[in-house]
Order: C-alpha cells, then structure tokens, then sequence
C-alpha cells in the first residue's frame, strides 16, 4: 500500500492506495499530519470513488438519438445508449454547430456552476467557458446560489471594492481574538462550513481559530433558529429567535442604541450618508410603526428584555457583528447583510481592529483566516463575445419564460431563448428550488449536455452524457485564495472504463469545429500545468522554483499578505484621502441609487419585509412548521452523498430531519420514524432524529441528498432533497438570489411500505 497526498474543496488529505495485480484502487484516507482539525468528510472518497453510480463510458438519450433535437417530455426518465468516443464528439460537434449557426451563440447557456474540482487547471467551468469562448461565446450567470443577495447589494453600500474586501480579505480571527470583547453573530459560526474553501486549504485553521478567541476571553452570541449552528467549544449564548426575523431583531438593536443615545454620532456623520432616514425608519416617523424590542419580540419570540440587554452589551464593549451567508438565501436576503451593516455603522466601530462588521464567518474555511501575496495559476478562458449573463438562480424562469422581461440590479432585461444547456461540474439538482419545475424546465430545451463523473439527476435529465475523471484520476494543482501553500494533486489511480479528462473531450470536439490549436495550444494536460504555472511563477516576479522542481518536491510555501487590523481601515482614518467607490465615497446606509429603482421588494435602506415563509405569516396556517435548509456537515453540498460518511448520517437509509421534542410528539413522531414533509410545492420522505438542539417550530433539513423522484405516488423525492418543497423565486427584483435556505412545512409519520432509493442505480445502457 502506498500513501499519495491531494488535495480538494474540503482540505488536503493523504489517500491510502493499495496495488494489486491488475488495477490501482482507493482503500482509505487519513488526515494529513500537522492538520489541526481535518475534515471528516473525507471518508466519503473511498466508497464515491468507485462506486456504482459512475459513468464508465459515453451515452446519448434514446429519445434524442432517436428522434433529434427538440422539447421532450421523457427527458430525466428514459433510456440511453452507449456509444463511441468518435460517435459522441461527432455529434456534441453537429449539435453545438447548429444551435450556433440557426439561433446565435445567445442561445447556448454555459452553466457549469458548482464545485467539480479544487484544481487550478482541470476545473470544469474554466475549461468549458474557455471552449464556449472559442466558438464564439455563450450566455453565462451572475452571483452564486451562495450569496447572491448580498454579493449583488454590497457594492451600492460600501462599493465593489469594498464588497471585495469584505470578502477576500477581512479581519483576521487573530485580530478578533486580539481586539474583540464580543461577537454577536446573526446565523451562527458552524465549523462544518469552514471546512469547505475554493481551491481547499493545507491546514484547516478556522475553527481552531475561533476556539482559541474564546480561550482569551472573546464573548460570543449566537443568533439563530439552531444551537449547534455555533460550536459548543465557543460557550456562545443563544437567542433562538424564529428564522426569517433576524433584521427585525437588527432593527430594534438599533432602536436601543438611538433612543439610549448609545449610536457613534461622529462615525455616522464623518463616514456614512442616509443615518438620518434610517432614525426615521426605526423610530416610526415614516411608517407609524417604531422598532421597539417589544415590537421586535412579538415577530421573533424572543424577550425584548434580552433585545434591549445586547444593544447595550454591544455599545459598551468592543463589538464585531456577523451576518452568516446562509441569511440572505430567503426572500428580501438582501435585508440582512444591509440591517447588518447598518447596526455596525451605528455602534461606529467599523475600521477599527478585530470589530466591526463581517458577512461570512463560519460559512467559508477561508474567512478570516490568511491571504496568499502572490494570487494564484489560472487557465485563461479568453473573452466571451456574447454580452449577456441572467442570474444564476433563475436558470428555471429562463427556460420557461424566454423572451419574457425580468427586473435586476436597477435594469428590465430579457430572458435569453436558450436552445442549448452545457453543464460541467455542477449539479443543479442539489443547488436549484422547486426540482419539479427545473425538471420542467430542463425539458423545454432542444439538447442537454452534462460532464459528469457519476450517474447525478442533472446526468440523467441529460441528451449527450460525457464521463468525466474525479480529481484522483488526473494530475492539477491546489491551492485556494486564502491557503499559503500551492500543492501538487498526483494522478492517483485510472479512471473506470472510458472516463476521461473534459479538456481531452474539449479539444477533439473543439478541433471538429476547426479551433483545436486555439482552445489547446497544442498543449497536453502537462504541458498546461506547466504553463500556467510558469505564468503565475513570472507574474509573481519572485524567485521561485521552477515547474519541475515545484512538481517534485510537491508542495510550495507561498508568502501571505497581511490582512488589516479592520476592515475599511484606511477609509475610517481618512475618508476624504480614502474614499468608497460609492456615489457619496461613504458608506451608503440609504441607497438614493436603489430607491430610485422603485422597487417595492427593496427599498433604500435596511428594512423589515416579512417573507412568506415565516412563522406568523399567512402560510404559517397551512405549513407550521418552518423548515431550515441548511448546509449539510456530512458532504460538500452533494458531492460524494453515497460515501460512508454520509451514509452514517442517514436514518433509515434517508436524510435525516432535526425536530424538537414537544413538535414531535404533537404529531405522534418518535427518533427513527420515517416522515413526510409536505406543503404545496412538493413533498418528501426524511429520518427523524429527535433534538432540542432546535427550537419549538423549526425542523432543520440539510440540503444535498440526490434527488430521488422514482416513486412520486410517494413523495416527490423519497429521498429528503428539501429543494423537493423549495419555492423557486428570487430574493428580491434588485439581486434575484436564492432563496431555498427556509421553507414552511407539515410534518407527518409514514406508515406505510418504505419505498427503496433508487437515486444511486445507474440506468441501464
């Protein structure tokens, strides 16, 4: 047996290799030594690896091989056939060479978002849009499922660069340990999601970093639906308000801090514009309606005492105030990350060391945690033509509504007709809502392509299916934006059957299209990973090693840029000298630039709009229950869901549902049943797992599951995908985000036959 170190999107991981006679195969996985808090979900390797949902060989859907390009009804539920490696580029080359000749590029949508690998060379987006590009472009996505909402709204508050910054290079967890007396953070500061980094890390350092802010006295307060969002090692106080209520409670945070005279005048008037319209608001003065605590209290079923209690604990001390991504992935999301900043523009402490405010600690492992100096390889993708993008949560509507107008970001666009989808690396049957309607929807399109290694229901709602390598099955190279070392990623073991490299299947289709020596430069899989290499290496102006030598000692230590004591540091000494790329310079906390779009669902300042799916809402009647889809710790998002770490989180072979005691046993529901969760969008079958880790009202279901519709008499998805009850609509007209992270729902106890899952069969072909 022999040891090979690689690395992926949840960290870098040693992989145990045994040699027999005929074939190398995976056996295990251990952590790399000197991790001080690996992540488990590498155990999912070995049993993903070869498992039987791989796609061992090229495949076309009958139905299209049969019948030709078109709308089809049987997309997702009919048969393919296997064919050759000629067969298969021949006809992606006749496919792609029509759509483009007949409609235009406009009319191929290049998806590929999503995670399909951590290395720098072979990662699928890059390498499609890099071949899109050379036929003449595609229309591709703005934002993320992630964080769309605030992505999207940050630049009209505090600029893009600023927007930037906050991001990529916010105060370190040294400097909060350092500076901070408190952090008050609004959706938790889960560890599971500091495991996952684009481009992975060498060391898994955040949650470490966050115990040891505790050890020197930092104080934390976890504000959310669910204890275990924060680690029990932070000591962190919970105030379980109901979800959905967050900016209500912001709100009357600062309520306290104006009407207590607790607000930094000097910061507002010398760093911020709009304060005054937002005292307005909060008072009541424009809408009759002030934001007290007790006014706060009775949305979230929280005490007011405890409202009013923080507000001053938060004046008095050093304060950094958090808002977790996983807030804005509701209707109005982009409230949150606004109501956030605008609390910490009122406490003034914003640019000073380790305080402030933060939108994303414990939500990614890179946050807050280090910096390379350098920047990193890449695999240039050229210019993409076609000048057209629609957000990336709103693929469904696009399908199904071409042509039809959409408001975003302060423009009325139109939905491209897209004859065409080419997904690689990503899975929208995990990140989409409604999976029903996405079923719909992908079937309106005349061809389907998907790059895959396994047997997903993105790949079997597919026309051309092209097997793809997993990251041990190719040679690249790892580092993320925040990691300190760049590693080699050997080839570990062959690929199954005929699976194979995309950029391999890029180039041949790209050379029957008569642009081969433009998307490849007449250079293999080596010859790239020594040019973009030698690229960055020049790019650095350092003296570093060269190509080989980096490849045979198989890592690098890359020099760090030191992140700043506090984010908007320079801003906040001189505002004048320093000025945000907004239309004042300053931290916009009205927005003239939003308020002028006139939209209804975003004004231009944080403000409560309740959302639908929240308890006390009309809906609340029918559903009671308010679901939270949440990250899941066992995978990252759906990868690898049948490895064995996944699996033994399962209950009963389904994903498992966390409900409180007293809900439970309303609904006669005991640890271990098997449940429905129903509303009026779709429905699903779950493990239950009995816990008041949650508060009364709220059920927690992690995204991720493989969609399993193979028994709809059933459920929807028999599986517990809870995008299977997701309604699929944007955050707001400004952003369009995602909003699948709360959902209302019934609960009730399945009696009958458990049917079998069937989401990890491979079709016949």
């Amino acid at each position: 047996m022999r040891k090979v170190t690689t690395s992926s999107h949840w960290g870098t991981y040693d992989v145990l290799v045994g040699d027999d006679a005929d074939a190398a195969t995976i056996v295990g996985v251990a952590p790399r030594p000197g991790d001080p808090a690996a992540a488990p979900v590498m155990r999912n390797v070995p049993g993903a690896q070869n498992h039987k949902s791989r796609i061992h060989y090229p495949a076309v859907r009958r139905g299209w091989l049969e019948d030709g390009p078109g709308a089809d009804q049987r997309r997702g539920r009919d048969e393919f056939v296997r064919v050759s490696w000629p067969r298969l580029t021949h006809l992606l080359a006749g496919e792609l060479d029509r759509v483009r000749s007949r409609y235009g590029n406009e009319a191929i949508f290049g998806g590929s978002y999503g995670w399909g690998s951590a290395g720098r060379f072979h990662h699928p987006q890059s390498q499609l849009h890099r071949f899109l590009n050379c036929i003449g472009g595609y229309v591709g996505s703005v934002g993320t499922y992630s964080n769309a909402a605030s992505t999207l709204t940050l630049p009209y508050l505090i600029g893009a660069a600023g927007g930037n910054d906050l991001r990529q290079r916010p105060v370190s967890w040294e400097a909060i340990a350092e500076h901070a007396d408190l952090v008050v953070s609004f959706g938790g500061l889960r560890a599971s999601n500091t495991w996952v980094t684009g481009g992975g890390r060498a060391r898994q350092t955040a949650a470490p970093a966050m115990a040891a802010a505790a050890r020197r006295g930092v104080r934390f307060v976890s504000v959310g639906p669910i204890r275990t969002d924060t680690d029990a090692a932070l000591g962190a106080e919970w105030l379980a308000l109901r979800p959905g209520t967050d900016v209500a409670v912001m709100l009357a945070l600062l309520h306290v801090l104006i009407t207590e005279d607790l607000c930094d005048t000097e910061f507002l008037e010398r760093c911020t514009v709009g304060a005054c319209q937002v005292r307005a608001y909060v008072l009541g003065e424009t809408d009759a309606q002030p934001k007290t605590p007790d006014w706060a209290a009775g949305l979230a079923d929280v005490p007011a005492e405890a409202i009013g209690a923080l507000a001053r604990r938060m004046a008095a001390g050093r304060t950094l105030v958090n808002t977790g991504w996983s807030l804005q992935r509701t209707q109005f999301g982009e409230q949150t990350v606004w109501a956030g900043l605008t609390l910490a523009a009122f406490l003034g402490q914003i640019g000073l060391p380790g305080v402030g405010f933060g939108h994303g600690y414990g939500s990614m492992g890179d946050y807050g945690g280090g910096s390379n100096a350098l920047g990193l390889p890449v695999l240039r993708q050229g210019r993409n033509p076609v000048r057209r993008a629609i957000p990336v949560a709103r693929i469904a509507d696009a399908l199904l509504h071409p042509g039809e107008p959409y408001p975003f970001l302060g423009q009325l666009d139109r939905y491209p007709h897209f004859r065409l989808a080419y997904w690689s690396g990503g899975n929208p049957f995990h990140h989409h809502q409604d999976l029903t309607r996405l079923q719909r929807a992908l079937r309106q399109l005349d061809t389907l392509v998907v790059h895959e290694t396994h047997w997903t229901q993105t790949a079997r709602h597919a026309d051309l299916v092209v097997p793809a390598t997993t990251t041990l099955e190719r040679d690249d190279i790892g580092a993320g934006q925040g990691d300190l070392t760049l590693r080699v990623m050997p080839k570990v073991v062959p690929p199954p059957g005929q699976a194979r490299d995309e950029y391999v299947t890029f180039w041949e289709v790209a050379d029957r299209l008569g642009v081969g020596a433009q998307f490849s430069e007449d250079r293999d899989v080596t010859g790239w990973l020594a040019h973009i290499y030698t690229e960055w290496q020049q790019r650095a102006g350092l003296d570093l090693p060269d190509f080989k030598e980096f490849w045979a000692a198989g890592e690098l230590t890359l020099p760090g840029r030191q992140l700043p004591a506090g984010l908007l540091e320079a801003f906040r000494a001189d505002p004048g000298a320093h000025p945000l790329a907004t239309p004042s310079g300053k931290i916009e906390l009205f927005s003239a630039t939003v308020a002028g779009f006139g939209y209804p669902d975003c004004p231009g300042h944080a403000a409560w709009l309740e959302p639908e799916e929240r308890l006390g809402a009309p809906r609340s009647a029918r559903f009671p229950l308010h679901l939270i889809a949440n990250q899941p710790k066992t995978r990252l998002h759906s990868q690898q869901d049948m490895g064995e770490h996944s699996q033994q989180s399962k209950v009963g072979g389904r994903e498992p549902l966390c409900i409180h005691p007293r809900d439970a046993a309303a609904r006669g529901i005991g640890e271990g049943d098997l449940v429905r969760v129903s509303n009026d969008v779709g429905s699903l079958l779950a493990g239950v797992r009995v816990t008041d880790s949650v508060r009364p009202g709220v059920v927690q279901l992690s995204t991720g599951a493989w969609f399993d519709p193979s028994a709809p008499e059933v459920a929807t998805c028999v599986h517990g995908n809870p995008n299977a009850l997701t309604r699929d609509r944007g955050s707001s007209s400004l952003a369009q985000g995602c909003t699948g992270q709360h959902v209302l729902v019934e609960i009730t106890r399945h009696d009958g036959p458990p049917p079998p899952i069937r989401t990890y069969d491979p079709p016949v072909y």
